[in-house]
This record gives C-alpha cells, structure tokens and sequence, in this order.
C-alpha cells in the first residue's frame, strides 16, 4: 500500500490524513475528527468512551474503523484508528 501523509487544518485545528493511492481513499484519524467536532478537552478519551457505547449498542461504526501509523505529536509514528469518508 502506497501511502502518502498530510495535514488537514479544520477550523484551525490539525486532521492528520493518510491517502491510500491503492484503494484511492483519503483516511482521517478519528481523534483529531472528535477533536474538532467536540471540542473535547481528552479527544483521546472521549473516542475510548464512545468505542466502548456504540459496541454495546451493536453499532457497526468501529467496525468500518481501521488502524495506520500516523505521526504524533511527539514525532514517533503509533497505531491510530482512522475511518474513510464512508
């Protein structure tokens, strides 16, 4: 899988993207996404939460989620769950 990395600014917040140019998918990490949604002051743990609640619920959202190293903030590149626009 070919990828390629950038940064997406959403209402000056960073969205870390990964473009797959085999599946031709761009793939967002979600914690960035609840980020900028929620305007949550743990993004990190408000998706761990909401994981956890739509699993219980028998929601299929999670798992439609996949996971790609991605940089962080730190600059050492972990295992973050992303989602395609689907």
């Amino acid at each position: 899988m070919k990828e390629q990395e950038t940064i997406q600014i959403f209402q000056d917040k960073k969205v870390r993207t990964v473009w797959d140019q085999e599946e031709e998918k761009w793939y967002f990490s979600i914690v960035d996404t609840v980020q900028v949604l929620t305007d949550s002051p743990n993004p990190r743990k408000y998706w761990s939460v909401l994981k956890i609640r739509l699993k219980k619920e028998g929601s299929q959202l999670t798992t439609n989620c996949s996971q790609l190293k991605m940089q962080s903030s730190d600059g050492k590149y972990y295992n973050t769950d992303v989602a395609d626009t689907e």
